[in-house]
């Protein structure tokens, strides 16, 4: 059972969706990239028998919650690092393969609820945002050494901001005067170029580019992706919970395409290269009962994947 500290932390989104679709065998031996307060890695761990799980996360605060949980009958290792590094960790760990990866990306209520962590827009505190406190790159940082062009880059690529380039002129103006160091001092900024009755929405944006860029996300996720299929047993399976479209149009396209560019590729033979095959046909989404419950996982979609048991090529249409 997810114990209620583990709640508290983290509450765990799409929980039974994907923990159920996930274990195929009880006695493997599984990942959960984002451990977070432990609640996907226990309700992992009620279900295996004999089975292995080994979770990571590059938060040094996620490192506590391993104390609470109950391991009985399975194997459980903690790594702290980022699951880009997964297949180098799981080298070590004497792995080459396993039957299932789960994935819950985003941040963790933790992290937009303790204020000097600067994740959110309610509390005033230094803009850091680092997931892992021990990198050198903050948003304190991005903001008041990037370049007018680099700003515009992640404020339209990464937060979909619509005047990305004004707002991007509006801060290199900014901190000319005074750098920006807090979450109110860049709030004042952006309340000029905010759609009236539309502010928090826009700070949510720019606040999810400045995390995105600091903890590189979609670099990790990248890294990520693409090691999956070396994995995954044949028959293992893959779970993933994403919260934008940036993360979730990487996941489909590896799912629908077998490559992050969404591109269908072709051996000599003509065949296509598709190493994993979708569980579900549309991604799953949070009940009404879930979303009354925890309104943060609105935005959640999970996409479960299953690696062929067959040679990963099928014949084009």
């Amino acid at each position: 059972m997810v114990a209620y500290e583990t709640m508290t932390y983290h509450r765990p989104v799409l929980l039974n969706e994907s923990v159920a679709s996930l274990i195929q065998n009880s006695a493997g031996t599984y990942l959960d990239l984002t451990f977070g307060g432990g609640g996907h890695s226990q309700a992992i761990l009620d279900r295996l028998d004999g089975g292995r799980l080994i979770a990571f996360d590059q938060d040094p605060d996620a490192a506590a919650n391993t104390a609470g949980l109950d391991a009985v009958g399975s194997d459980f290792t903690f790594i702290p690092a980022n699951f880009r590094y997964a297949p180098k960790y799981l080298r070590l760990h004497g792995i080459k393969q396993v039957d299932g990866i789960l994935a819950d990306l985003g941040v963790s209520s933790h992290q937009f609820d303790v204020p000097d962590r600067g994740f959110s827009t309610r509390f005033e505190a230094t803009l850091d945002m680092r997931m892992d406190t021990s990198a050198t790159r903050t948003a304190q940082q991005i903001l008041n050494t990037y370049s007018e062009a680099e700003l515009h880059r992640i404020l339209g690529m990464y937060g979909e901001v619509r005047n990305a380039r004004t707002l991007a002129q509006a801060i290199m103006a900014a901190r000319v005067a005074q750098p920006l160091q807090t979450v109110e001092e860049l709030k004042k900024v952006l309340q000029r170029w905010a759609p009236r009755g539309r502010e928090a929405k826009y700070y949510a944006q720019v606040f999810q580019a400045l995390r995105i860029e600091v903890n590189d996300e979609l670099g990790a996720l990248r890294d990520m992706l693409q090691a999956v299929p070396d994995l995954l047993k044949p028959g293992g399976r893959l779970a993933v919970i994403s919260y934008h479209s940036l993360e979730d149009r990487l996941v489909k396209n590896l799912i629908q395409t077998g490559n992050l560019a969404g591109e269908l590729q072709q051996d000599f033979y003509g065949n296509v290269i598709k190493p994993l095959v979708a569980v579900n046909r549309k991604p799953i989404t949070p009940s009404p009962e879930e979303l009354t419950e925890n309104p943060r996982a609105r935005s959640a979609k999970l996409r479960i994947a299953e690696k062929s048991q067959l040679p990963t090529t099928e014949s084009p249409q």
